[in-house]
């Protein structure tokens, strides 16, 4: 077992081998499933999310600015999936890499807090993903911490 953090962090070897806290195991696989599901509403809802979820007055806008706001958020969806197909990769195939996918989501959500400080945009109410971002910043914190918590077990996904 002597392993340092950053070797679990960033192992020399990838496997199918997770050593860490099982709780941030769970939290991870629950966080696939919200980016999943989260890409797909930005995809096929008909806004897009943007008046529906993120309270964006689109019937003020003309309808070019509509469209192109509708756009915008679909493509966020395709970006959403593609993270999330990654994060499945890495459940299914790649368990050694949850740690580095802890530290990814940390900073994009604080990517996504700053940016949104820079370019606020209005909203009808408050939006949940910009609520999300101020609690995922510090729970990736702790789930990356108990990833890094070596487990006298590791879990490993069977061969069938």
């Amino acid at each position: 077992m002597g392993k340092t953090r950053r070797n679990y962090l960033f192992p020399k070897t990838i496997t199918n081998t997770y050593s860490g806290s099982t709780v941030s195991l769970f939290a991870f696989i629950a966080i696939t499933i919200v980016t999943i599901g989260r890409s797909f509403i930005h995809l096929v809802s008909a806004d897009g999310g943007a008046q529906s979820i993120a309270g964006f007055p689109l019937w003020s806008y003309s309808i070019e600015a509509r469209h192109l706001v509708i756009l915008t958020f679909a493509l966020w969806g395709i970006s959403q999936l593609l993270v999330g197909i990654i994060y499945a990769v890495v459940l299914f195939r790649y368990r050694s890499l949850i740690p580095a996918m802890y530290l990814t989501i940390i900073i994009e959500y604080s990517l996504r807090l700053v940016v949104g400080m820079l370019k606020p945009a209005l909203s009808t109410h408050i939006v949940p993903g910009g609520v999300v971002n101020y609690v995922m910043i510090p729970l990736g914190f702790v789930l990356l911490l108990y990833s890094l918590r070596p487990r006298l077990i590791p879990v490993s996904k069977k061969k069938r």
